[in-house]
């Protein structure tokens, strides 16, 4: 992934203890579910570092688990820009093997719960992130899982591409569909998500009206609430029984963005610079929970990424739906629209803010269901 100069930018980087990895070697991305829990990984992870435990280097180390992208995709991708800038996927698998069982029947394969591009900008004080509905019709391109082809799809639900081609192809499908090139990729699971939410001691979110859903197991009353990780998945899940919501994958997202910036906030105030043996269990639990590329997957490269993402809180981070519609031919699925997501990606392409006007209009911008939880 180096250009001309790759190989004395990446020597330079080292120097430094940041290794400059992925298309926009020098920023960095984040936000909601997953991307929350990068953020927690390598923050805790920095802190180590300064205590320089040889040990808990190699622990961690061990605790990670790599996918070699770039090696499975190969040369046909989108140009690989070194602007200063970043891209990364972050998904959420809703995998319903070993632990997950209890959140419905395990079928053999997991999907992408959760995804979302995270653009950080060239000077990383600031990112954008865009939510892909998993329930959004694509092109699904022809992929490779262990070797054996994948044949792609004209229409298909996007979260098919993690279930039949896994990470090479959740890639593969986001670049061909926006034209960016992904930097880095970063996977959740459930279990994973809940023992890193009560690691931290739980998020305190403030709801304004009752969110009753069977279907997540969470029912609240309107106030505020310390949510432990049992709990704060069945938020980021809750389609159902919120006001003002549809029911639909939309208003998911709009709960999960919001949750993404409390938990944001609430790490800010964790007391782990005092707490070593609560930085450990976090760091810990972090590591073990993702799976990441392989540029990423040692405790080095995830504290130079976060050195690099320090400056980032919750208030630079611009959080969109990427632009949709409802489907015309089943009204439980969206497209995009065409016009306004292209807009979407030539702004994460050239590095600029995502314009309003790509956004107005939109379903995905119409749920409200986001005011009702801060």
């Amino acid at each position: 992934m180096a250009d001309s100069n790759g190989t004395a930018k990446t020597a330079e980087s080292r120097a430094r203890g940041i290794r400059a990895t992925g298309r926009r070697r020098k920023g960095p991305t984040r936000r909601r579910r997953a991307l929350t829990i990068t953020l927690c990984t390598l923050t805790s992870v920095v802190l180590l570092g300064g205590a320089g435990l040889g040990y808990v280097y190699f622990k961690l180390n061990g605790n990670l688990k790599g996918v070699d992208i770039n090696a499975a995709l190969g040369h046909d991708r989108p140009k690989n820009v070194d602007d200063g800038s970043m891209d990364i996927l972050v998904m959420g698998s809703d995998s319903r093997a070993g632990k997950n069982g209890e959140y419905g029947k395990d079928e053999g394969g997991a999907r992408s719960d959760t995804a979302m591009i995270v653009h950080v900008y060239k000077g990383r004080k600031k990112a954008s992130v865009v939510s892909v509905p998993r329930d959004t019709m694509i092109k699904r391109p022809d992929c490779i899982k262990d070797g054996k082809d994948v044949p792609g799809a004209r229409r298909a639900m996007f979260n098919t591409a993690f279930e039949v081609g896994g990470p090479a192809c959740a890639v593969k499908t986001v670049e061909s569909i926006s034209g960016v090139r992904m930097d880095h990729f970063v996977e959740v699971d459930f279990t994973g998500f809940k023992k890193l939410i009560d690691a931290l001691g739980g998020v305190d979110i403030t709801t304004s009206k009752a969110i009753d859903d069977d279907h997540s197991h969470l029912h609240l009353k309107p106030g505020k609430h310390n949510l432990n990780g049992e709990q704060s998945l069945g938020l980021v899940r809750t389609r159902h029984g919120v006001p003002g919501g549809d029911g639909s994958d939309l208003g998911r997202i709009q709960l999960q963005q919001a949750f993404i910036k409390a938990l944001m906030n609430q790490v800010k105030n964790v007391g782990v610079l005092t707490n070593p043996t609560k930085l450990y269990d976090i760091a810990d639990t972090a590591t073990r929970a993702i799976t990441t590329d392989t540029e990423l997957n040692s405790v080095s490269e995830l504290t130079g990424l976060a050195k690099s993402l320090g400056n980032i809180g919750s208030e630079n981070i611009d959080m969109v739906t990427l632009p949709v519609t409802y489907d015309p031919a089943n009204p439980d699925r969206v497209v995009p629209l065409e016009k306004k997501s292209e807009q979407v990606w030539d702004a994460l392409r050239l590095d600029k803010a995502i314009p309003k006007s790509a956004i107005k209009g939109s379903a995905g911008d119409q749920g409200g269901t986001d005011k009702y939880v801060k």
